[in-house]
């Protein structure tokens, strides 16, 4: 009788285990951090993807060549670089404010008034202005991600990490549809002036949150420039040592090089098989948006359930097979069905790859040296988005898009395998 009751008691507690696993997920999804790191991750993006998904469809409706198109995206370099300035943004801030909500205001501020003075610029007369306001987009834009991403990481427990980046990086892709959906919507019914206002005024919503958060627990305190730079470097060297570092960086320029080629020019992909801009436009929103969802819920929950470092690994194949959808896209063509299809993988497949390689940078980092860290490591893991990704026009002339989604579905074989050596499995309980 005693076993009885041992074995009825063991199932009560697993039950009720089972009860609290579900409870604190929930309590979880709707916490206030949940939905902090939801609006920044879509204020982080928003610029970004005007720059990526709308610019180049911009330009192409006024005759810019493809050429000049994929060369555009090296104007992007400062996503690679604001590790250069991020120490400055420790070490000087109005202290009335805040460190982190001093720069996310001005960011904020300027990136929508950039955006909304693309809406008087002719491209095809003032290429060269055009230039310079998108070098300043991507540079405020590089310098919010810098403080966004501090923030994140000082308001999140260890605990939260996987959930809190799955929900930011899904919203922060969430965002591509403003500028990679709506915006095409409303450029076949309305100027172009129109359609850069309404961008801009989509940056209001995470200035209003900059406005009433409160600011982060500051872990560690910069008395000078000097010291801001120096200690997250000498931290990090002594942490990983010369040649744990080297593999470490390293996997953060190869993880996610094949996607970010292949979704590099997919806009004008789109075009040029034939999709107008309102096919591209509702299908990019009712699939794209549904995928999101999706895979925010499911990549934070699974990755609560199996760790960062098994996220990495299952999510890096997913992300791989996806880019294979616009192979099959490049063959069939014109099909609406197809073209559903890989959208769908797109968010999915490559939002559930980032949301894992985000946590996993994030937890890389010292608390105590968040910005610098955080945006060196970004940083790196920018470096294909801008340099590969202005080969690709050049890639995709000389071996059509068919043989191009199928190299970079190669190229991005090797990062992939690296995770097993930067991030094995029984490592923080992962």
């Amino acid at each position: 009788m005693s076993s009885i009751k041992v074995e009825e008691q063991k199932q009560l507690s697993d039950s009720e285990m089972r009860t609290a696993d579900r409870d604190s997920i929930w309590k979880l999804v709707f916490s206030k951090n949940t939905l902090i790191c939801s609006i920044l991750g879509f204020s982080s993006g928003l610029p970004l993807y005007l720059l990526l998904s709308l610019i180049p469809i911009w330009l192409k409706s006024n005759e810019v060549d493809l050429k000049t198109i994929g060369i555009f995206s090296l104007l992007m370099f400062p996503y690679s670089w604001k590790f250069v300035w991020a120490p400055f943004l420790d070490a000087y801030f109005f202290r009335m404010i805040g460190r982190r909500r001093t720069w996310m205001f001005c960011t904020q501020i300027v990136l929508l008034t950039l955006i909304a003075m693309l809406a008087d610029v002719d491209p095809r007369k003032e290429m060269g202005l055009v230039s310079v306001i998108c070098l300043l987009i991507s540079f405020f834009s590089a310098s919010q991600d810098i403080v966004i991403d501090a923030f994140r990481r000082e308001i999140l427990s260890d605990a939260e990490l996987g959930f809190g980046n799955s929900i930011n990086v899904n919203f922060y892709r969430l965002s591509a549809l403003v500028p990679g959906s709506l915006a095409l919507i409303l450029s076949d019914i309305v100027s172009w002036t129109v359609v850069f206002w309404v961008m801009a005024v989509f940056m209001l919503p995470g200035l209003l949150l900059t406005i009433f958060v409160k600011e982060p627990k500051i872990y560690h305190e910069v008395n000078s420039l000097k010291d801001a730079i120096i200690d997250p470097f000498i931290e990090f060297f002594n942490r990983r040592k010369l040649s744990g570092m080297m593999i470490f960086l390293l996997f953060l320029v190869l993880y996610k090089v094949g996607d970010s080629m292949a979704t590099a020019l997919i806009t004008p992909f789109y075009k040029d098989i034939g999709f107008t801009n309102t096919e591209i436009g509702v299908t990019a929103k009712i699939i794209g948006t549904s995928a999101t969802v999706i895979g925010a819920l499911l990549g934070g929950i699974i990755m609560m359930k199996i760790g960062i470092n098994r996220s990495l690994w299952y999510f890096g194949w997913v992300q791989l097979v996806t880019i294979l959808g616009f192979a099959l896209l490049a063959k069939a063509g014109h099909n609406i069905s197809v073209l559903s299809l890989a959208v769908a993988g797109e968010y999915l497949g490559v939002g559930l790859g980032t949301a894992a390689f985000t946590a996993f940078i994030a937890r890389e980092t010292n608390p105590a040296f968040t910005a610098t860290q955080f945006a060196l490591f970004t940083s790196i893991a920018a470096i294909p988005r801008v340099f590969c990704n202005s080969m690709t026009g050049f890639m995709v002339e000389y071996m059509g898009w068919f043989l191009f989604f199928l190299l970079c579905t190669i190229i991005a074989l090797p990062g992939l395998l690296l995770v097993k050596v930067v991030a094995p499995t029984g490592i923080h309980g992962n």
